[in-house]
């Protein structure tokens, strides 16, 4: 199994949107390197849903429940989506002040490479921004 973060603009998509919809296509990702990661996520593969710009923070847990095809938005075949149904609301969110203070945290994709919108996540950073989560 891998991990994953994905980010949205609350204002955009919310998490509480994506509940709501109770599936999600995670469509518009126009960076290669976003995209390579789409194209890596399998089914069943968990995916930290992360609010940016407003709260920036980690707010739940969905899942991966159709790898990736076609991005129906674009005629552009370059471009893929891959579909998520939400699996957790965390009792606790993650912000990333929180994760940038963790000394475990260092290396987390999310903050090396704060721009990109797919992120992969090490297991063991999973494990850990899951433990914040359930304080």
């Amino acid at each position: 199994m891998n991990y994953w973060l994905v980010k949205s603009e609350p204002f955009k998509y919310s998490w509480d949107h994506f509940v709501n919809e109770k599936r999600g296509v995670w469509d518009g990702v126009r960076n290669y390197q976003a995209r390579n990661n789409l194209m890596a996520m399998r089914e069943k593969d968990l995916v930290l849903f992360y609010h940016s710009n407003e709260g920036k923070e980690v707010v739940g847990l969905a899942q991966v429940v159709r790898e990736h095809y076609p991005d129906p938005t674009t005629d552009d075949t370059r471009w893929v989506v891959v579909d998520l149904e939400p699996v957790e609301r965390f009792p606790r969110t993650v912000t990333l002040a929180r994760m940038k203070a963790d000394e475990r945290l260092q290396n987390l994709s999310l903050i090396r490479q704060s721009r990109l919108s797919v992120l992969p996540v090490r297991p063991e950073e999973f494990d850990i921004i899951l433990g914040l989560a359930h304080d």
